[in-house]
Formats: C-alpha cells, structure tokens, sequence
C-alpha cells in the first residue's frame, strides 16, 4: 500500500478519533477510555484487524441498540477464588476494569482466582487483558465465545465463534510470554479487511455457503469459517463454547448469534479470565522458578524460532514515533463518522 493509499496518525489523534467517534455515537463517558484504550492497542502493535476498523462495528452495535452504552458493571464475590463481573448490556472493557483488582487480590490471597464476565459486548483481541495481569506478575488465560460463524472440523454449517483463547507468563525482565488466538483458521476480522481490500483469501480459511473451499471473502463470510489444525482446533473451540459458555452462565456462539437477530452487531455473551499467582505454589522459591522458565524461551529463540507478540512488542516501540499508518477510505470513513 502506498504512502498515498495510508493517513498516518500519532496514538494521541487516534486516540481522539476514537474518543470523538465515540462519543458522538452515544457511548456512555465511562466506556469511552477503556474501549478506546483497546482500540489504540490494536494499532500501536499494528495489529489492524482489531485498530482503528474495529470502530466501524462498535458504532454499527450502538446504532442497533445491541450494547447498553451507559451500563454500569455489577462485582458478585462468588468465593475466595471467584468473583463474577455483570457488564449489565455493556462492553466488556468497562467490566475488566472493574473487576481487575478483585480479581488480582483474590489470585495473590489463594493462588489462583478466576472472573466470569456475563453478559458483555466484546469485539477485540485478549491480550490487553492478558497484559493487564503478568503486569502484575501473573499467570493468565482468558477466552470467550463470540457469533456462530465456525464450522465444526467435518461439518459445512457455522456452529462455533472464532473463539480466541489468550495466555500470558510474566518475565523477569522484558516482555511477557503471550500468545492470542483464534480457534478458527483466522480472525473474522481479517477475511472483512480482504473483502473492503478486494483481495481474495487464502485456500482453508472458509468454505462457501455450498460447504465448498474458497478464495472469494464474501462468499467466505456468507459461509463458514474452518477451524486451524482440524479436528484439533475444533476440540478447542468447543471447550471455549463450554467453560466460557455454559459453566459461567452465559451464551454460546449459537445463542449469541440468535440474540444478534440479524444486527450484525458484535458478538453477545461471556468471558472466562483465569489468573494464577506463581507465589501461590512455590512461595519464596518463586522467583528462582520463573527464572527457570527463561532456559526455554533461550532455547526458542536460540534456534531461530520467534516468541508468539515478539512482532507486536517491536511494534509497540516503533510506532510512538513512527505513527499509525492507515487506509485513506478507512480514515475518511471514520472522520465521516466523526
């Protein structure tokens, strides 16, 4: 793409394209930081998928009164070790902030704690809540249902959601360990960035409306996404649909998709987060154990082979000073909506 193609932006006017969106939309003041703040990292770690273009379907859900713009999260202490978070309507980045200290607490008091988020929107990647917690020296997963757009491995009709699952390990020095995926091939978001781009997808991405492999993204979209590795990721994406799912009380990608009724707003239901303090099992000879750790990422990286989010953090440090370079139709499109 082209210098002429892009408009480059600092975080800071990316930030106040997202917050002037935002709010002349009808998000609620409280929302608008922390939806923003999920935004900006999507394009400070030039990860487009989830930057920037990720606006347009937050506005579309606001439109279509899918999300509670005003919510206000409800914290319910389950146990010790549990709590659950009611985001009440509204997006899920209000509702892990608000229950981030309960749940940091409960993992450094017990050793391991984990938080339900029920009823959320959520349309970005995991990992700025994987970070926001081996920043605080801890273990973490998370993941979460979203629509019905995944065929089963053998099957030809959408039944699961892309369903990401994100794990995070802290370092002693430098940047975590993290990886967030999807289960399916690849991130709805990325085959809707061909489409606006007119450029076909890869080969075992999606299959047709027919069932049938293809490298047309609309007909992707208006078919089924594959699951990565097969029947492998289809096993990991149903335990997402599960422990994300029925065991914290909320929607499946199915029911999400029902709930949706057509909107095409962003995906309706919960999240599972998982925090596990290294303390907690090994107490005073936990430092010499996380050390430990690093002779095995010595030994990834040692061979030539890269860290899952080593890309992301190098971007990370370029673009405060390089800036965010994105597509002039997408940037006109959100000052339009501006």
């Amino acid at each position: 793409m082209s210098a002429t193609d892009t408009v480059t932006l600092t975080l800071a006017q990316v930030e106040e394209l997202c917050h002037s969106v935002l709010r002349r939309h009808g998000l609620g003041e409280a929302h608008i930081a922390p939806v923003t703040a999920t935004i900006i990292a999507g394009e400070r770690d030039e990860c487009a998928s989830h930057g920037v273009y990720r606006l347009l379907n937050c506005v579309h859900t606001l439109k279509s009164g899918k999300v509670v713009p005003d919510a206000v999260p409800v914290v319910d202490h389950m146990s010790m070790s549990l709590l659950r978070v009611d985001a009440a309507g509204g997006f899920a980045q209000l509702a892990f902030a608000t229950g981030l200290p309960h749940l940091v607490e409960k993992a450094q008091a017990t050793g391991i704690a984990a938080m339900g988020i029920n009823r959320c929107v959520h349309f970005a990647a995991l990992w700025p809540e994987i970070e926001a917690l081996t920043g605080r020296g801890l273990v973490a997963f998370a993941c979460t249902p979203s629509h019905a757009w995944v065929a089963p491995a053998g099957g030809t009709s959408p039944l699961f959601g892309t369903n990401p699952i994100a794990f995070g390990w802290p370092r002693p020095d430098g940047d975590p360990f993290v990886f967030d995926f999807a289960t399916s091939a690849v991130a709805r978001g990325e085959i809707e960035l061909h489409r606006r781009a007119g450029k076909p997808i890869p080969l075992g991405w999606t299959i047709d409306a027919q069932g049938n492999p293809t490298t047309d993204a609309e007909a992707g979209l208006a078919g089924a996404l594959l699951t990565f590795g097969g029947h492998k990721g289809s096993a990991l994406s149903a335990m997402v649909e599960l422990i994300a799912g029925p065991l914290i009380g909320d929607m499946t990608s199915a029911e999400s998709l029902a709930h949706d009724d057509g909107a095409k707003a962003s995906p309706y239901g919960g999240e599972l987060i998982i925090a596990i303090d290294p303390i907690g099992f090994l107490g005073g000879a936990a430092a010499e154990h996380v050390q430990r750790a690093e002779s095995l990422f010595d030994g990834i990286t040692g061979q030539g082979a890269r860290l899952p989010s080593r890309r992301r953090f190098a971007a990370r440090r370029r673009t405060p000073e390089a800036g965010c370079r994105i597509p002039r139709t997408l940037y006109e499109e959100l000052a339009a909506l501006a």
